[in-house]
């Protein structure tokens, strides 16, 4: 399978600041990536490294075949782009800044741009300083999304949005995705990754903990035991022999008892903790 991106040993400093260090991942044509992560742990610097708006100290970036420090213009015109907070002219209406966003590249997106405002419920002559949070990220959205790109880049898109919106959202990206598009989702919501995400690489610190199949997480050894013994209701995650814990339970009082898998998200907290 074609790789869209390859990030080999990338790090980047701000000085004795930590950025990002010895980083290195792929993601293939036609997935849905998940980048993951608490807020400072190097996703946005590891995105703007991607997209040529810093330079880095060492490593190699490619994105869409184009080694990134060479074809930084070529990149962009395939990227569809979603910085975490974007800035608009407050004056402007919804319409001029969508309009003067396809006029950036040259095209005619108002066909596509008026189907995305639509499903967003997006009032395209409204100013931009009369706007709530969640309607200026969906600005962002048709911005990002109108000139149908091969690649989409979307860092932490759904803050804001009310839950109708974060699903209409994500409606879009599996269509554009379906449609042979390739979306990386950065974010620290792990209910986004565990529902629409393939895979997913997650970071910690500037460090890169795992790479995986979001799918290949969940098979654990670990198990969530939860039981009343002797009267005292237990809950705990248990790592080792299931024999062991049937041993120790010999002679005691169990009045109920589950072992079920450990859910997604106490398997993504092991890499944070």
């Amino acid at each position: 399978m074609e790789n869209v991106i390859e990030i080999s040993n990338l790090t980047k400093m701000y000085g004795k600041a930590r950025g990002v260090q010895n980083v290195s991942f792929s993601v293939e044509k036609g997935d849905m990536f998940g980048f993951l992560g608490p807020n400072g742990a190097g996703k946005s610097t590891t995105i703007r490294c991607m997209l040529g708006f810093i330079n880095y100290q060492s490593g190699s970036i490619k994105v869409l075949g184009q080694d990134v420090k060479s074809g930084t213009q070529n990149i962009l015109k395939e990227v569809g782009y979603m910085p975490s907070e974007a800035m608009f002219y407050q004056s402007a209406k919804v319409k001029e800044i969508i309009k003067m966003a396809a006029n950036v590249r040259g095209m005619d997106c108002s066909k596509e741009a008026e189907m995305l405002c639509e499903r967003l419920q997006l009032d395209v002559d409204r100013k931009i300083s009369d706007l709530s949070l969640g309607n200026r990220k969906k600005v962002s959205i048709v911005c990002a999304m109108q000139h149908k790109p091969r690649l989409f880049i979307f860092d932490e898109p759904t803050s804001g949005l009310d839950p109708l919106m974060q699903s209409e959202f994500f409606e879009l990206i599996k269509e554009y995705v379906n449609a042979g598009a390739t979306c990386m989702l950065s974010t620290h919501v792990l209910s986004e990754v565990k529902k629409y995400c393939n895979n997913v690489a997650i970071m910690k610190e500037g460090n890169l903990q795992c790479v995986n199949k979001v799918s290949e997480l969940t098979k654990t050894s670990s198990k969530r035991i939860k039981m009343v013994r002797d009267g005292v209701y237990e809950d705990f995650l248990f790592e080792g022999d299931l024999n062991d814990i049937y041993k120790e339970l010999q002679g005691r009082d169990i009045t109920d008892i589950l072992i079920e898998e450990p859910s997604l998200d106490e398997v993504f907290m092991k890499y944070y903790e």
